[in-house]
């Protein structure tokens, strides 16, 4: 009887402790009301409702994302810390020249890929070019062809770089700060091009305003059928997000990465909640834990060339 209630008490007390027991932060080291804020209180909402715990959203905005992502660099690896990570933070950052306080594989338990956008090269509509062929050939007979893109080092800036290698092109480089106002000078004909994600796009391609003339999904989406992808128009390896994950300090314990895991795919697969993304282009991704790790690794070499070859700088 002695055993049998030791026993008893072991097991409560395993419950009494068992993750999460109180509230979880995901800090997302962004501005509210762009996509890593959406996905991060997507999530959080989700995993909230599926786990009956509390996730508590924390913007902590600075430095393209690495303040945050230091943050939770540097918290308990207990999986009472979490952040929104992504390719602006994870990849692209710590391949600039300044470079960041953080490993972006050593410091951080990659969890799960939420997905993201694609990326756009969309046009003023009066430019003569109604299609990504024609402007090449713009491009190729008018020096100094420009494009707006988010900021240096951004990917809107990257795939427009990638495009301009494969195409053999010289276009300008005019860097903002931030999508929206790219957008704003697109529109009111300031600029004659935008490389910058869908989701930021999407409003003025929908009313005329700007014209898509390529994404970097693999795939066409339904909701902008009239685009075509990077990969149709021959360029193959131009399929890029702009992505978001979630991700924690090193050093995680294996059996809390694998629930979130479980918990954040579930989300994700929702039929609503993918409703939900749809409008911005946003299409979720699902992969393990382990072969997430592996992807950052192989977005790092694959993005680092392309970062010396177009010369960006941190902003």
């Amino acid at each position: 009887m002695r055993v049998f209630f030791l026993g008893l008490l072991f097991l409560l007390a395993g419950q009494a402790h068992a993750w999460p027991d109180k509230p979880v932060k995901i800090i997302v080291p962004f501005a509210p009301g762009g996509s890593a804020d959406t996905l991060g209180r997507l999530v959080a909402q989700r995993l909230g409702e599926q786990l009956k715990a509390s996730f508590v959203v924390e913007n902590r905005a600075g430095a393209g994302g690495t303040l945050g992502s230091d943050i939770a660099a540097k918290a308990e690896p207990d999986g009472y810390t979490l952040v929104v990570s992504g390719i602006a933070s994870h990849v692209i950052a710590p391949l600039l020249p300044q470079g960041t306080r953080y490993d972006p594989v050593k410091d951080f338990t990659h969890i799960a890929l939420f997905g993201g956008p694609p990326a756009v090269l969309a046009v003023y509509p009066p430019l003569p070019a109604k299609d990504l062929r024609e402007f090449v050939l713009l491009a190729k007979s008018q020096h100094g062809l420009s494009y707006g893109s988010p900021g240096n080092g951004t990917q809107g800036q990257l795939v427009a770089e990638l495009f301009k290698q494969r195409a053999g092109i010289d276009l300008l480089h005019i860097p903002y700060k931030g999508a929206s106002q790219a957008v704003a000078d697109l529109i009111a004909g300031h600029i004659p091009a935008v490389s910058t994600t869908l989701t930021t796009a999407a409003t003025q391609i929908r009313a005329g305003r700007a014209r898509g003339l390529a994404i970097s999904a693999a795939d066409r989406l339904p909701e902008f059928p009239d685009i075509p992808t990077f990969k149709e128009m021959g360029y193959p390896d131009l399929v890029a997000t702009v992505w978001f994950s979630l991700s924690g300090p090193a050093g995680m314990p294996a059996e809390i990465v694998e629930k979130l895991n479980a918990e954040v795919n579930r989300a994700l697969a929702a039929s609503d909640v993918r409703e939900r993304l749809k409008p911005e282009g946003i299409v979720p991704s699902r992969m393990s834990a382990k072969e997430f790790s592996a992807f950052v690794a192989d977005e790092l070499k694959r993005w680092g060339p392309i970062v010396k070859a177009s010369g960006a700088k941190n902003d």
